[in-house]
């Protein structure tokens, strides 16, 4: 996806990923466009400084089909499996 199918994409509500459905491409509230790792939150612009390169090759980036996104799906079974841990964990 070249940048202007990747905005067009984001503004249209599609789910944009770079290279896994664990990086996700967003607008913020300044209108920025951002990709951000949803684990820990860490995020760089779409773009470089001067908007005409991508931070990434433009083979990497996707969108996934709704109900498809692992992540929310992979953030349900950490969490999961925290709670069961914690629960059974410390001394008896």
């Amino acid at each position: 996806m070249n940048i202007a199918e990747i905005k067009a994409a984001v503004d249209a509500g599609k789910s944009v990923h770079w290279a896994n459905v664990g990086y996700r491409v967003h607008r913020d509230g300044l209108g920025q466009y951002l990709i951000t790792y949803v684990r820990n939150g860490s995020t760089i612009g779409l773009t470089d400084r001067s908007g005409r390169q991508l931070n990434g090759s433009e083979a990497d980036f996707f969108i996934s089909a709704p109900g498809h996104d692992g992540v929310a799906a992979q953030g349900r079974e950490v969490r999961g499996a925290t709670s069961d841990t914690r629960s059974g964990a410390g001394p008896g």
